[in-house]
């Protein structure tokens, strides 16, 4: 038996390098998933690598929407059941710039997708969620820290945790468990832009700046992240609620 037999999940961001991982790890681990991404050429791709699973879905949508968010959940039970564990995974990076230089437009955008995102994701999925779930909302090490120039994602970030904090006292009285987990740098596409944009800011090579940051000097895998996920939905992370999980290699520390 694995750790999520049988147990209903939602991916939202499936497309990309986390959420794909996460999902495969949960298909491996017993789950019925539900991919959601705005990129529907990239879902189709992972589910014909997936192998077409019965236990396997996708959905197209804009994680920002009320109306695609109540699409993908209802989607979800309608293939699968009740939904079991939810992770809001979906997010964007923006730009860097001086705060006089920031582009409003950006500063929305991407508070639209992290934030707004978890809240509908949620809003949503709860009424049809089992209890004893469990929510897991995809943070940054940048929920903890601030940087110069990084003001739509670091802000959007920490918004989140005060999210997972409001909805981890509500739904405790259902045994449904909320954390966030707060990556690192992590090797993969989404890292590459954010290290783009920092080392045109700072004129220096944004892979060895961040890797000079961590302790353990190195990014992290899509995979290692992807494992952290499951601590927090599986039963093994029971007693774990309100948590932010630092999976950073130390950058926090």
């Amino acid at each position: 038996m694995g750790r999520l037999q049988e147990k209903t999940c939602i991916v939202t961001g499936g497309a990309g390098s986390i959420g794909s991982a996460t999902a495969r790890l949960f298909l491996e681990e017993g789950a019925r998933v539900l991919l959601v991404d705005r990129d529907a050429a990239g879902l189709q791709r992972l589910a014909a690598e997936l192998g077409g699973r019965e236990r396997l879905a996708w959905a197209a949508a804009d994680v920002s929407d009320a109306a695609q968010t109540a699409a993908y959940v209802e989607k979800a039970v309608q293939t699968f059941g009740p939904v079991d564990v939810l992770f809001s995974n979906a997010g964007n990076f923006g730009v860097v710039r001086p705060i006089a230089d920031y582009p409003d437009e950006v500063f929305e955008a991407v508070m639209a997708v992290h934030v707004r995102g978890a809240y509908l994701a949620a809003k949503h999925t709860v009424p049809k969620m089992r209890d004893g779930g469990s929510i897991i909302i995809t943070s940054s090490v940048a929920g903890v820290r601030g940087h110069a120039g990084v003001y739509a994602y670091i802000t959007a970030k920490h918004a989140q945790v005060g999210l997972m904090r409001c909805l981890a006292k509500e739904l405790a009285p259902r045994g449904i468990r909320v954390n966030t987990i707060h990556p690192g740098p992590v090797e993969n596409g989404f890292q590459l832009s954010v290290e783009e944009g920092v080392g045109k800011a700072l004129d220096v090579d944004g892979a060895e700046f961040f890797n000079r940051l961590i302790p353990l000097a190195r990014h992290a895998t899509p995979q290692e992240i992807a494992r952290s996920v499951l601590y927090l939905a599986s039963d093994e992370s029971s007693f774990t609620t309100g948590t932010t999980l630092m999976v950073d290699g130390g950058m926090s520390v």
